[in-house]
């Protein structure tokens, strides 16, 4: 049987949907907060600052594994929980999300990270939370420092109403981004 380009495609594509959509067995609450506790001591460990910059955080959304993969097409999903500032370090989650997305592109590879988003502002987390489907910088201005920068000194950090880290990447992924990435809230 000879393969061509357009059943290929077609596979890929429908590939890319599926993870852009979600799996179909999907976390419950317990599991969701056991992996995004992880993820914060993980992300306060190994990114110098974040610590610190948690405190000045109205909220911080926590995507603990997202698994990004594809060739040409690809596709991303990940279901995470919004912790807020209520001055118990973020123990108490407040709202479920999944981010998800698909990409058209030169990509190839298999990739699963982390990633938290610091609400610098109320505004910028009340809007969050009000929007049906959010994307980053479609929705809101996002910064992503670069590694080995010292988070809590950096002015043009302090002055973003959102901040995105990337942390505990795992696998290969070439030409992948955050770019297109929607968050939606979920019931769990």
């Amino acid at each position: 049987m000879r393969l061509t380009r357009r059943p290929v495609l077609a596979a890929l594509g429908a590939l890319a949907v599926a993870a852009a959509t979600g799996p179909a067995l999907a976390e419950d609450a317990a599991v969701i907060d056991a992996r995004v506790n992880l993820a914060l001591e993980k992300l306060f460990t190994e990114v110098p600052g974040t610590r610190d910059l948690s405190q000045k955080a109205f909220g911080i959304l926590v995507m603990p594994e997202v698994v990004k993969g594809g060739f040409i097409l690809g596709g991303s999903y990940g279901e995470g929980a919004l912790r807020l500032n209520d001055g118990s370090g973020y123990k108490n989650t407040a709202e479920y999300y999944s981010v998800g997305a698909a990409s058209l592109g030169l990509q190839a590879g298999i990739q699963s990270s982390s990633h938290a988003l610091f609400f610098l502002t109320q505004a910028s987390l009340d809007k969050f939370r009000r929007a049906d489907g959010w994307e980053a910088g479609a929705d809101a201005e996002v910064t992503f420092p670069s590694a080995g920068m010292n988070v809590g000194t950096d002015t043009t950090t302090a002055q973003k109403p959102i901040v995105a880290f990337v942390f505990g990447q795992d696998g290969l992924l070439l030409g992948a981004s955050l770019e297109g990435a929607k968050y939606s809230r979920i019931v769990r």
